[in-house]
């Protein structure tokens, strides 16, 4: 090992990240209840199947599970950190291609909602980001 390097270390603290995973794990958590509870109401608003709706919400819900367990928690996983940052970005880029791809055919008012949630996520994966590095 270099004798000047700096060890990365294995947990994070900071508040920003903290801050970024709870609003995370909050608002995944209500979009996964309405997308739930709501599937019926809106696929033909959307544009998308409700199984589909339906399915999406519950993996949500478990997800922001997740994400605010790791939010809780004294000293969070980096590992754990940098997975969540990941699967947002594996979120980002899934809907901008179901979108460029027309893997379903959304209403006008499914497509802007993909492209806002897309926006939106790739903004909480930069916040989470910018936290991770600031607790280093």
């Amino acid at each position: 090992m270099n004798a000047h390097a700096i060890p990365t270390p294995r947990h994070a603290t900071g508040g920003l990240l903290r801050f970024a995973l709870m609003l995370d794990g909050v608002g995944t958590g209500i979009n996964g209840i309405v997308y739930l509870a709501g599937a019926p109401l809106l696929d033909g608003w959307l544009g998308l199947p409700a199984g589909m709706l339906a399915a999406v919400g519950a993996a949500l819900i478990v997800y922001a599970g997740l994400v605010l367990r790791l939010a809780t928690r004294p000293a969070m996983p980096r590992a754990a950190v940098v997975a969540v940052i990941a699967a947002n970005a594996l979120w980002v880029v899934d809907s901008l291609l179901a979108l460029a791809l027309d893997w379903f055919t959304p209403t006008t008012a499914g497509q802007v909602l993909i492209a806002a949630q897309a926006a939106l996520v790739a903004g909480l994966a930069t916040l989470q980001y910018v936290g991770l590095r600031r607790a280093d």
